[in-house]
């Protein structure tokens, strides 16, 4: 069975950066599309970045184009998502979710194996 643990969350002052990992066990993930997730206080959860099997990502939020990034290490059965320039409303919790397509959905309901997320706090 298919667990998924996020790390690297925490506190960092706005323009700060850091690197969130979503590692895999019960399962290689190399087969599988990885997405990573964020939900604020009051909002609903939403989708950030995915990268499918090949390596090739996918944007749901425009709001972090050319700041965030995406990125796996299949040897590791680990992705990453990469943070920089770090802004006060990037402030969630972080979630990695695999689904078992190859490529990234557009629907985000394609998404069924979720870890239980990391806080990361954008203030001064």
């Amino acid at each position: 069975q298919l667990q998924l643990v996020e790390s690297g969350g925490g506190l960092v002052q706005p323009g700060g950066s850091l690197r969130l990992s979503c590692a895999a066990s019960g399962v290689t993930l190399d087969h599988f599309a990885i997405g990573w997730f964020r939900q604020a206080p009051g909002k609903e959860r939403e989708g950030v970045l995915c990268i499918n099997s090949g390596g090739f990502d996918m944007n749901y939020d425009q709001s972090v184009n050319g700041r965030f990034s995406i990125s796996r290490d299949n040897a590791k059965n680990t992705v990453y998502l990469q943070m920089n320039s770090l802004k006060s409303e990037d402030t969630a919790v972080y979630y990695c979710a695999a689904t078992g397509r190859r490529n990234c959905p557009w629907d985000l309901g394609d998404f069924d194996s979720w870890g239980q997320g990391t806080q990361v706090t954008v203030s001064s």
